[in-house]
């Protein structure tokens, strides 16, 4: 069994979305009270959500705005006074061009670092990004496996929801519906898990957990749900489950219509 302060820390996700119940927030509450190791937790947890409000903005960095500026002004300053020109022309007259040259390529390369320091910045920006991402990926499946083993069967429906917001899902989410499916009590839990299931059919361990599941299902509903997503994958093991429905006396004149139905499908 978890730890008092283990467990309160898997429910901080679902503490700060506010689904859970009256008495879970006021127990939650009170640890948080007592306990600055959970407190602290939590406020690193907050921290990490806001982040992804705040917009990012990029702008040169402080040194390479006062190094421009201290470039210009010596440049001002190593202007010559103006003054009257005579008509034969000046050495400063002849030497133009190569200041103008100077100018230019002190402008280049004032530009060139500040794009080096913008690009810099970006790819610094791009990192803490992915970082976050993966923070808030692992703060997801916490709360998701939390919800999951939820005493409360609402709970464990709305964690088995959650995998909506896993684009690819590792094997430790996967095999946890997986067993949602095959064991939770409720018939409403092992429903849910066979749809959310169905959006990762093609997984060898989902493909492997229909068939189990069709073997020892005994809710109508679910079995028709199962055989569904079986014949949309076209899984051709999952014939032998099939067959033994329609030679079982209980299984009702509904699914075995169904089975014939799509059996032929998949042989």
């Amino acid at each position: 069994m978890k730890k008092a302060k283990e467990h309160i820390k898997d429910l901080l996700p679902a503490y700060i979305d506010g689904i859970l119940n009256e008495e879970e927030m006021a127990s939650i509450d009170a640890h948080l009270n007592n306990c600055t190791s959970c407190a602290k937790e939590l406020k690193q947890l907050r921290t990490l959500f806001s982040a992804f409000e705040k917009e990012t903005i990029t702008k040169p960095s402080d040194s390479i705005r006062a190094n421009f500026l201290e470039a210009l002004e010596l440049e001002k300053q190593s202007k010559p006074k103006v003054i009257e020109l005579p008509n034969k022309p000046s050495s400063f007259q002849k030497s133009w061009p190569k200041n103008v040259l100077k100018v230019a390529a002190s402008i280049a390369l004032l530009a060139g670092a500040f794009m080096i320091g913008k690009l810099q910045q970006a790819k610094r920006s791009d990192m803490d990004i992915a970082t976050l991402e993966t923070e808030t990926l692992k703060v997801k499946q916490t709360a998701m496996l939390s919800l999951i083993d939820n005493q409360s069967a609402s709970k464990r429906i709305q964690g088995v929801s959650l995998i909506a917001e896993f684009e690819n899902p590792d094997e430790a989410i996967v095999e946890a519906l997986v067993n949602r499916m095959l064991l939770d009590e409720n018939i409403n839990v092992r429903l849910t898990a066979v749809e959310a299931l169905a959006a990762f059919a093609k997984s060898e361990t989902v493909k492997s957990g229909f068939i189990k599941a069709l073997a020892t299902e005994k809710d109508p509903s679910v079995q028709i749900a199962i055989i569904e997503n079986l014949v949309r994958i076209q899984a051709k093991k999952a014939a032998a489950p099939m067959k033994e429905l329609l030679e079982q006396e209980d299984t009702q004149p509904f699914v075995k219509d169904e089975i014939n139905r799509v059996l032929s499908q998949i042989i």
